[in-house]
């Protein structure tokens, strides 16, 4: 098949993009940095640079292709820009993968979702809820899976900082009930199969890793990191949000993730999310904690 993969090489499109070349397929990724050109290259894959925002090169892109793994991204910084929507921004992103799939012709689509994307949960993940909307309206013959991959392992990078100045992890949920993560190997390790099954009218499937409580992951990461006593203490919602913004965050964002932790407190966020639980994939937290604590010891 001639596969296109957005994400640049990306911690899941990299692996995914790997995988389908050793695998036998034409792959092209796409990159809005030309400097990515030699790396795609360099594993097997062609190089398309241009931008998402650029609806008219994605149909040229996408024309003549058999599959297309589409994602939102959008730059590091970006949560820190008080000139930007975030959920709008990314939700744009997903209108123009929908214009330039039905100007293209495309007929197969894979599309990096959330858990939350079930409903408007009014949150940081709502763009995911509104993007797969925006799929679902794509001509009867064109086919979408949503990938539903639950909360990534590397989010918990942003644990380094409150655990140097102050000891312990800082959020505004915790407590002893389990919750799922995931790895971006295992996501991509899905994806590959889905790629090669066939596809069928629009489809959902949720991606996991591992299954634990935020007071079993502190001690897993203190493990890693030599502080055998590294505690999660609970703040409430006010002081999570005027912590992010101290840090500079965009108002509206920081709301949004507060907002998202307060969900996974109630657990609504993970109803659906139970009602179709994934088998669990190989990567599990105590690998990650390995990659944690080299981060751990870079800051």
């Amino acid at each position: 098949m001639k596969i296109l993969i957005t994400g640049s090489l990306g911690n899941i499109s990299k692996p995914l993009a790997i995988e389908m070349v050793h695998r036998g397929h034409e792959v092209s990724v796409i990159s809005s940095q030309a400097e990515r050109q030699v790396a795609i290259e360099a594993i097997g894959a062609k190089a398309a640079i241009g931008s998402m925002q650029d609806v008219d090169f994605l149909t040229k892109t996408f024309t003549g292709a058999d599959l297309v793994y589409c994602m939102e991204t959008h730059d590091k910084n970006v949560f820190f820009d008080h000139n930007i929507d975030v959920v709008a921004l990314l939700t744009q992103i997903g209108a123009n993968y929908k214009q330039a799939i039905e100007a293209s012709g495309l007929k197969k689509v894979v599309h990096l979702s959330s858990i939350g994307a079930d409903r408007d949960q009014g949150n940081v993940l709502t763009f995911h809820y509104n993007v797969e909307r925006l799929l679902n309206q794509l001509p009867s013959d064109v086919s979408v899976k949503f990938m539903r991959p639950v909360g990534f392992y590397y989010n918990m990078n942003a644990y380094v900082q409150s655990i140097k100045t102050q000891g312990a992890i800082i959020s505004n949920y915790g407590g002893d009930e389990k919750e799922p993560w995931v790895s971006p190997l295992d996501i991509a390790a899905v994806i590959a199969e889905e790629m090669e099954k066939p596809f069928v009218g629009n489809t959902f499937r949720y991606i996991a890793s591992d299954e634990v409580s935020p007071n079993e992951a502190a001690a897993i990461l203190g493990k890693a990191i030599s502080m055998p006593d590294l505690k999660r203490v609970v703040i409430s919602d006010e002081q999570m949000l005027a912590g992010m913004l101290a840090m500079g965050m965009n108002p509206q964002t920081a709301k949004g993730f507060v907002e998202m932790n307060a969900s996974i407190r109630t657990k609504k966020i993970y109803e659906h999310y139970h009602q179709h639980r994934p088998i669990l994939g190989k990567v599990k937290m105590v690998d990650f904690a390995k990659d944690f604590a080299q981060v751990f010891n870079l800051q």
